[in-house]
């Protein structure tokens, strides 16, 4: 837009603050001319732009704060780009086996060399070694969501739980698939309560189960007899009914929309283990015992005015110690009670005025304990290995309450221990042997207990601003040589652990039972990049000192915790879009060294364009042996016990006598140095002296 003041504007920048001709000063300020301010024009350059009639101001301020923004959003990925291409890429690994599927799987469980897959109206079982599905079951009336698996030695125990909630019990005995029975089912609808969240034993001995229904929550425990079961079939009763046939489910030829095969052809891969594919098949001539009926655990009832009537009420409540600290047995009157909600209400009447969203039914985090924390009675005998205590927290409370498993169904359902906090726990959890105990505090605040030996290792806080989400222990291991290795023998007293903040950031924090827990920072929380913060993390059994790190963004990478470094990433199959915030399916085997991971694949016929509900389901397998970085770490992860007995450096993982030994060999060695220094000064003395006698002598 050119006009007539646009050139008047163009002329006014030679001279913005003269008034007439150039002149040159005097040398003196006295003699300079006194002119008035008023004779000197200041103009703005671009005053005949803002000086433009509306609309058009508001049309240029907007254009020009357009031209502004994007040119901060160029800037910015500029810089992204520069420091992509200065970041060291790391090592991407394609997955080495696909197992198609028809339709997303309702949860994976892993045990021995099965794999377990819950699917359309049953799950699936597969060959770890050569990735064939063995058996379907699919005689469920809705889909299975998710599923659990236990070794029991050479028998497996699975339990899926299906749509309703209804959860069951199966047992895999060498070819044989039977059905225990199916916990909850009900025959009246209304009254059918659903399985929320399931916990298992590590040898199998009892199992929990959190329901739901009718508005109210509950735990029951069971104990499952393996024992009992293992005779049953070894003996089975089948001559009493033989009009009773094996009913066995093959495998038929499915239709080309539902067919299930099997990739190998993603990668390198060594020659599978040749295992004797077994003929599984479900057997209904023979019934096993149910599991037996423990206990039933309820939430702790709110705290209320007291029922007692005297103070030795309370005291004869609790002779036996039994709930001591819960809050339950106090002296407190509903009068005080009254009155403290009312002091209460009148001093935050500002934050408690308005709707308040009703409070969500609460849930309950439990594990089994093989480490008793409380005393047992003299004539149980005790199993190594097998669970003593359960121990229970639930949503919004300070207490961790421990219930003894050895009772019988006229004892009190009953805590007998109660370990209060100073804040409400959300996070528990336990290492896999069962050792050592973590709780985090709403307060950001760590607890750290070493079940085993039977005392705390210590108490330690989260930077500022840093909440757990989640947290995964480490088996204990070793720097050796610039490499980590598992110590062969057991280790006593050495925690490690991954903590994930809400935040994003992830943390390692190590405790022993010399110095107090330490906290690391591996991960710090991200600020411009929110697509790289991590969602989930787990810890890998098979390469020593190395978790999975996933990412929003749908990566994988292997970090290795020592060094805070990504040792290498492996490449994610495309899942589908509505996976947002993306929540992997995945299971890491204990034993073995893969992972299993749930994805959507997209074969040469699909296009990215094409519908994802046409997009096949898949799970991959990665493992680790046929990469080369981590090949080499895969089977070479432990270190002999002899090498650490040579070895002076790891006096923490050696048997207490050899420490011993250790401290008492460098004690006499040093008190061997000390007296032959003290000796040459001795003889020193007298060489001395002798010479002085001497000199005398000859004066």
């Amino acid at each position: 837009m050119s006009s007539s003041k646009g050139s008047q504007a163009q002329k006014v920048r030679l001279s913005v603050f003269a008034k007439g001709p150039l002149e040159i000063p005097s040398p003196t300020e006295a003699d300079w001319p006194k002119d008035d301010e008023k004779d000197f024009v200041f103009r703005d350059v671009d005053q005949e732009l803002d000086s433009l009639p509306q609309p058009y101001r508001m049309i240029n301020k907007l254009v020009n704060q357009l031209f502004d923004h994007s040119w901060e959003i160029i800037q910015e990925r500029e810089a992204v780009r520069e420091t992509e291409k200065n970041r060291v890429q790391p090592t991407v690994y394609p997955p080495v086996t696909e197992i198609q599927l028809s339709k997303r799987p309702g949860g994976m469980a892993v045990s021995q060399d099965y794999l377990f897959v819950g699917g359309v109206k049953g799950f699936s079982i597969y060959n770890l070694h050569n990735f064939k599905r063995m058996y379907v079951w699919e005689k469920f009336k809705v889909d299975v969501v998710s599923i659990w698996a236990t070794d029991l030695g050479n028998e497996v125990l699975i339990v899926p739980v299906d749509e309703i909630g209804i959860v069951r019990l199966f047992y895999l005995y060498k070819d044989s698939l039977l059905l225990i029975k199916a916990i909850n089912e009900m025959d009246d609808a209304s009254k059918q309560s659903s399985c929320v969240k399931t916990e298992l034993s590590q040898t199998g001995d009892y199992a929990a189960f959190l329901f739901q229904g009718a508005g109210d929550i509950w735990l029951e425990v069971y104990k499952l007899p393996k024992e009992t079961w293992i005779k049953e079939m070894e003996h089975p009763q089948s001559a009493q009914n033989p009009k009773k046939k094996t009913k066995q489910l093959q495998l038929s030829t499915p239709e080309p929309a539902a067919i299930e095969c099997v990739e190998t052809n993603l990668g390198p891969r060594q020659s599978p283990h040749t295992i004797q594919d077994l003929n599984i098949s479900f057997k209904t001539d023979i019934k096993l015992s149910p599991p037996f009926y423990v206990m039933k655990i309820k939430p702790p009832k709110p705290i209320a005015g007291t029922t007692f009537k005297s103070p030795l009420e309370i005291f004869s409540k609790i002779e036996d110690y039994s709930g001591l600290g819960s809050g339950q047995n106090h002296f407190i009157k509903d009068v005080q009670w009254e009155q403290h909600m009312e002091i209460f209400c009148a001093s935050y009447r500002k934050y408690l005025e308005g709707e308040w969203e009703e409070e969500p039914l609460s849930t309950a985090t439990f594990h089994f304990l093989t480490h008793s924390m409380i005393p047992v009675p003299m004539d149980v005998k005790i199993c190594p290995g097998a669970a003593l205590v359960l121990s229970i927290h639930w949503t919004g409370s300070h207490n961790f309450f421990l219930y003894s498993l050895n009772k019988t169904l006229k004892d009190k359902t009953d805590c007998e221990n109660v370990w209060p906090c100073a804040a409400r726990i959300t996070v528990s959890q336990i290492s896999s042997s069962s050792s050592y105990l973590a709780l985090a505090c709403e307060d950001g605040v760590l607890t750290l207990w070493n079940l085993a030996e039977g005392f705390l290792f210590g108490v330690i806080a989260l930077p500022e601003g840093c909440f757990c989400q989640s947290i995964h222990f480490l088996r204990f291991f070793l720097v050796h040589e610039g490499r980590n290795v598992y110590p062969e023998g057991p280790v006593k007293s050495e925690m490690m652990c991954v903590v994930l903040c809400t935040d994003s950031s992830l943390h390692l924090v190590t405790a022993s039972g010399t110095r107090g827990p330490t906290s690391q920072v591996l991960v710090e929380r991200p600020t411009k990049h929110l697509e790289e913060a991590i969602c989930t993390v787990a810890p890998v059994p098979a390469l020593p000192g190395m978790v999975l790190i996933y990412s929003k963004n749908h990566s994988i990478s292997l970090m290795d915790v020592t060094k805070a470094e990504v040792i290498c990433a492996f490449a994610a199959p495309i899942h589908h879009h509505q996976a947002m915030p993306w929540k992997p399916l995945f299971i890491v085997s204990p034993h073995r060294p893969y992972f299993l991971l749930h994805g959507a694949h997209l074969d040469g016929n699909t296009t990215h364009t094409d519908g994802v509900k046409d997009t096949p389901d898949s799970i991959f397998c990665f493992n680790f042996e046929e990469y080369s970085l981590l090949e080499d770490i895969s089977k070479n992860c432990t270190i002999s016990q002899k090498d650490l007995e040579c070895n002076q450096a790891f006096p923490q993982v050696l048997p207490l006598e050899k420490r011993c030994e250790q401290n008492l060999q460098k004690s006499f060695q040093k008190l061997v140095k000390t007296q032959m220094k003290g000796s040459d000064q001795w003889a020193r003395l007298r060489r001395y002296s002798v010479i002085l006698q001497k000199e005398n002598l000859k004066k």
